[in-house]
């Protein structure tokens, strides 16, 4: 066998073993930190907005999901959060607009506009948190997403006393095709927070 067959090789057993190793993490990440039934916020995680600023399919599932958990009492106020990511439109501004149209006052609606990717998303919803003492939350996202972000609250929670759960968005809107893409494309987030993000990224706006 040839060097150069050999150091394919290595590299592909190298890369099917990070990504096992980010399936893994993925089906052991912890859902709460908590046993408790209530909060003081529930955070709903940003998703892009269409090239024309309107909701897609995904942003709807999960805000109405946090509409959906305000209405049952689970906190009584939400925290949005994205800044402008992926296009023009910030993720919070158009999520504040459709949990506001879904019935919830503007004065229960917090924005966060700054957060660029997850890790970001967390480290400044926990701010708003301890902005005005508040000490637990929901956190609220796609299924696909979920564990990636619940390590990064379990993460951040560890040097606080930050208690939380995450709860999914049925993908009632979101087109199934999309939603098997996005696990994938989750499977490979995880890997590169476990190998680099967890360990260099900041905490800073």
């Amino acid at each position: 066998m040839g060097m150069p067959v050999r150091v394919l090789l290595l590299f592909a057993v190298i890369v099917a073993s990070v990504l096992l190793w980010a399936v893994i993490a993925r089906s052991i990440a912890p859902r709460a930190n908590t046993s408790r039934s209530t909060f003081d916020a529930i955070i709903v995680l940003g998703t892009p907005a269409d090239s024309d600023g309107n909701p897609t399919p995904e942003l709807l599932d999960r805000v109405s999901e946090g509409v959906h958990e305000y209405q049952r009492g689970i906190a009584p106020r939400l925290i949005v959060t994205g800044a402008a990511a992926h296009n023009q439109f910030v993720e919070a501004d158009v999520m504040a607009r459709v949990a506001h149209a879904q019935g919830v006052p503007d004065a229960r609606i917090f924005e966060e506009p700054h957060a660029l990717d997850t890790i970001q998303n967390a480290c400044y919803s926990h701010r708003i948190l301890q902005e005005h003492g508040w000490k637990s939350a929901e956190i609220i996202s796609s299924a696909a997403h979920l564990p990636r972000a619940a390590m990064i609250f379990s993460r951040l929670s560890a040097g606080s006393d930050l208690q939380w759960r995450v709860q999914a968005a049925p993908d009632n809107l979101t087109p199934g095709a999309y939603s098997s893409a996005a696990l994938w494309v989750e499977v490979l987030k995880t890997a590169r927070y476990l190998l680099w993000a967890r360990w260099t990224e900041s905490c800073n706006p």
